[in-house]
C-alpha cells in the first residue's frame, strides 16, 4: 500500500533546510524525513520548491545542497525550550510583510500582561467613508481585479464559483474551518461533503462545523442574485454557520444580547444590545455603499471580527461575507487556502488590539494571490461546460428532485411528466436525456445538488430496489 504524504511535506521540508543555514543534501533530509517521504518523492518535491523559489539549489551531483530561499512564503523557526529534541522543532510559515506588519507582530506577540487592554473604538468604523478612505491602496485593488477577473469576460453573478463549486466546498470549508482549529484534513474534508464520511476518532464537533461551512457556501454560490450586505443574508450565514454549535441555538441568526469575552487577547467587545445593532448596520450600509469589490471585502474582514456582533462564529461570518462582492461581480473567490493560522489570527488583533489593518492586508492580498492561483489551474483544465445543462440548471434540479420525491422510476416517462410544465419543446429531448443521466449518477455523495435530503433520496433508493430496478450507485 503506498505511503500517506504529510499534508505539510512541503513545509516540513522548508523547515528542515532553514534549520541548516550552511545547506543540506538530499541523503540528509531523507535521513530526517524518512518516515514521511520517499527519497523519489523528497527528489520531486524539491524541485518543485527550487521552481518556486522557495529554497536555492547549490552544487552539482553528491556536493548538491538546498539553502532557504526567498519564496512568497517565509519559513521561520520558532522558539524551542531547552530539552526539546531536534525532531520537535516547529515550523512558523508566513506570508511576505510589511514594516508596518512587522511593527504589529512585534506587539501582538509580547506576553498578554505586557499589552494594554482597550475597548471598542467607534471612531474607526464612524471615520471610515465608503470610496474616499481606502484600506486597500488603489494598485493593490487594480493588482487584485487583474488577477482574479474571469476569463470569459462578463458573465452572470455566480457563474465563476458554480463552475468551480465542488473544488470551493471542500477548499473553503476546510481552509475556513482550520483558522478555527479544526483538525479535519484536505481529504477528510473532501469524505464528509462527497460521502457524508465523518473522520473517525475526531470531535463530532469538527464534523458539524464543516457541514455547516458547506451550507453556507451553497447559500452564496446558489443565491448569488439576492444575497448582499443586509442583515437577512447576514442573519442567515451566522444560521448556517453556528447550527448545531452554540449553547444557547436561540442565539444563532441573531445578534448578541450579552457581554462576551475573547481569549488571547486584551480587546474587550462592545457590550450594549443597542449599540451593536447600530453598528452592525453601519458596517453594512457602509460596505454596501463601497464601489470596489475587494475593499469590500476586505472592509467585511476587518469590521464584523471587530465589532464582534454574534455570540460566537464571527471571523467565519467574515470570512464568508468577504467572498459576497468577488460572487456578485463574478471574480474569483477567496478560499482562505493555505492561510498560515498565526498570520490571520495576528492580523485580526493588529485590528482589534491596535486599530490598524496593514498586518491583517498583507494576509488579505496573499490569500487571494494563492486562491487565484489555484482557481485559474482549475479551470484550465476542466471540461467546457454543456450549455443546454447550464441554461437549464434550475430545470434540471427540479425534475431530479421531483422523481426522487414521488418515487418514481427513472425513466423517461416519469421525467417527461415532469418536465412537460417546465421545459420549452424545442428542449424537451435534451433535458430528459440529461435529467435520465442525473438520475442515474444519483449517490449519496451529491444529493444536495438537486436539494434533496439523504433521507429522501435514501427513500427512492429502496423502492427502485424493491420495484425490481438495478440498485442506482
Amino acid at each position: 500500500m503506498p505511503k500517506k504524504l504529510a499534508e505539510d511535506l512541503n513545509i516540513r521540508i522548508e523547515a528542515e533546510i532553514a534549520r541548516r543555514p550552511d545547506g543540506i543534501g538530499i541523503d540528509d533530509l531523507h535521513a530526517v524525513l524518512a518516515g514521511i517521504a520517499s527519497r523519489r518523492t523528497l527528489q520531486r518535491r524539491l524541485a518543485l520548491l527550487v521552481e518556486q523559489q522557495r529554497i536555492c539549489a547549490e552544487g552539482e551531483g553528491r556536493a548538491l545542497k538546498y539553502r532557504a530561499g526567498s519564496g512568497d512564503v517565509t519559513v521561520v523557526l520558532q522558539g524551542v525550550s531547552a530539552t526539546a529534541s531536534a525532531g520537535q522543532l516547529a515550523a512558523e510559515v508566513y506570508v511576505p510583510t510589511s514594516p508596518e506588519s512587522e511593527e504589529i507582530k512585534t506587539y501582538v506577540r509580547r506576553p498578554i500582561q505586557q499589552r494594554k487592554p482597550v475597548g471598542y473604538d467607534r471612531s474607526f468604523l464612524e471615520a471610515y467613508r465608503p470610496n474616499e478612505t481606502a484600506y486597500l491602496p488603489s494598485q493593490i485593488c487594480e493588482h487584485l481585479h487583474n488577477i482574479g477577473r474571469s476569463p470569459d469576460g462578463e458573465r452572470a453573478a455566480g457563474t465563476y464559483e458554480r463552475d468551480i463549486l465542488g473544488r470551493l466546498l471542500i477548499d473553503l470549508s476546510w481552509a475556513s474551518s482550520r483558522l478555527e482549529g479544526n483538525t479535519y484534513t484536505r481529504l477528510d474534508t473532501q469524505n464528509l461533503i462527497e460521502l457524508g464520511q465523518a473522520a473517525a476518532g475526531k470531535d463530532r464537533r469538527e464534523a458539524q462545523m464543516i457541514l455547516n461551512h458547506k451550507a453556507a457556501i451553497e447559500l452564496l454560490a446558489e443565491q448569488a442574485e439576492d444575497i448582499g450586505f443586509n442583515t437577512f443574508t447576514f442573519f442567515n450565514l451566522h444560521a448556517l454557520l453556528s447550527e448545531n454549535l452554540l449553547a444557547d441555538p436561540t442565539e444563532s441568526g441573531r445578534l448578541r444580547h450579552r457581554i462576551v469575552e475573547v481569549s488571547g487577547t486584551v480587546f474587550h467587545p462592545l457590550g450594549v444590545p443597542q449599540q451593536i445593532d447600530s453598528y452592525f448596520r453601519m458596517i453594512l450600509d457602509k460596505t454596501g455603499a463601497i464601489d470596489d469589490p475587494f475593499e469590500q471585502a476586505f472592509f467585511i474582514m476587518v469590521h464584523v471580527p471587530y465589532l464582534q456582533p454574534f455570540v460566537d462564529v464571527n471571523k467565519r461570518v467574515s470570512r464568508l461575507g468577504a467572498n459576497i462582492p468577488l460572487i456578485r461581480r463574478n471574480l474569483c473567490p477567496l478560499s482562505f487556502i493555505d492561510v498560515p493560522e498565526q498570520a490571520y489570527v495576528e492580523g485580526t488583533l493588529g485590528v482589534s488590539e491596535m486599530g490598524q489593518t496593514d498586518l491583517l492586508r498583507d494576509v488579505f492580498v496573499w490569500a487571494y494571490e494563492r486562491s487565484c492561483q489555484r482557481y485559474m489551474a482549475i479551470r484550465d483544465t476542466a471540461a467546457e461546460p454543456d450549455p443546454m445543462r447550464l441554461r437549464h440548471r434550475e430545470t434540471l434540479i427540479a425534475v431530479v428532485s421531483e422523481v426522487v420525491r414521488t418515487l418514481q422510476a427513472p425513466d423517461a416517462a416519469a421525467v417527461r411528466a415532469v418536465a412537460t410544465k417546465l421545459v420549452p419543446r424545442e428542449d424537451m429531448e435534451p433535458i430528459i436525456e440529461l435529467a435520465l443521466a442525473d438520475l442515474h449518477n444519483l449517490h449519496e455523495g451529491n444529493v444536495s445538488r438537486y436539494r434533496l435530503r439523504l433521507s429522501e433520496y435514501r427513500a427512492w433508493q429502496s423502492v427502485q430496489r424493491a420495484g425490481g430496478t438495478p440498485a442506482l450507485p
